[in-house]
């Protein structure tokens, strides 16, 4: 059930929670395809695509639960190895979403505290941080192995006592309801991006602050509600550099 709790505008920002999986980087192919590999190697009744893209943002365990309900943890953490295997091996490899990068370094210099908040494991998103150069980037970062799995407010609350930051402070980037519903159960402001996995119209049931589609007009909507530095609104817009 959606939480339609009335969502209000922060007055100022001072730290920014990205997911990362749909949100920073395009890896649903690759989840999509390790998830598969796993079900076949595992010899399991097949799942479709859209049945798999739709655990992505769920911790795995919880994921594995979505698409075969009622096994035991045996299973569980066969399946968790089978596709660790798979993910890790695989020689498909992602790319960060256009303009996320720059939109990233940008935020760092104007200010802005940046962390991470992923159903990633945590040997996943320190291999992705690794690969792109990122990890000095984020201020503080937590996977669903280390907490419970989204929609659970855990990784947020953590983050944000981590940092010694109200939650009236902060702003949750995500492309999926869990990451939405994560946000308000922290107390925390959602952002949606359209680009993920889940449609916009789901999302928006959520009421977010805006729905973004492109990660670069996060930079124009700060900038829009008075929250980013006049001067760095001022630069040429990042998606004319995609």
């Amino acid at each position: 059930m959606v939480n339609r709790k009335t969502v209000v505008m922060p007055e100022k920002i001072r730290l920014i929670i990205f997911d990362w999986d749909g949100t920073l980087m395009d890896s649903e192919t690759q989840i999509v395809h390790a998830m598969s590999a796993a079900i076949d190697e595992l010899g399991l009744q097949k799942r479709s695509i859209d049945q798999c893209r739709n655990i992505i943002g769920l911790g795995l365990k919880e994921a594995i639960d979505a698409l075969y309900p009622g096994r035991d943890e045996a299973f569980r953490q066969q399946f968790v190895e089978c596709y660790r295997h798979h993910w890790f091996s695989n020689t498909q490899t992602s790319e960060l979403f256009p303009g996320a990068r720059e939109t990233l370094h940008l935020l760092k210099e104007s200010g802005f505290v940046l962390a991470v908040a992923t159903g990633k494991g945590r040997a996943g998103l320190d291999k992705v941080l690794l690969a792109t150069e990122l990890g000095a980037v984020f201020s503080a970062t937590r996977c669903s192995d280390e907490a419970r799995s989204k929609p659970h407010p855990q990784m947020l609350l953590e983050i944000l006592q981590e940092l010694d930051i109200e939650p009236c402070q902060a702003l949750m980037v995500g492309d999926t309801e869990y990451d939405l519903s994560m946000a308000m159960g922290a107390g925390v402001a959602p952002i949606a991006v359209s680009y993920g996995v889940h449609e916009r119209e789901r999302l928006l049931e959520y009421q977010p602050l805006a729905c973004l589609d492109n990660i670069s007009e996060l930079v124009d909507w700060l900038a829009e509600e008075n929250l980013l530095a006049p001067e760095l609104f001022s630069q040429p817009p990042l998606a004319a550099a995609d």
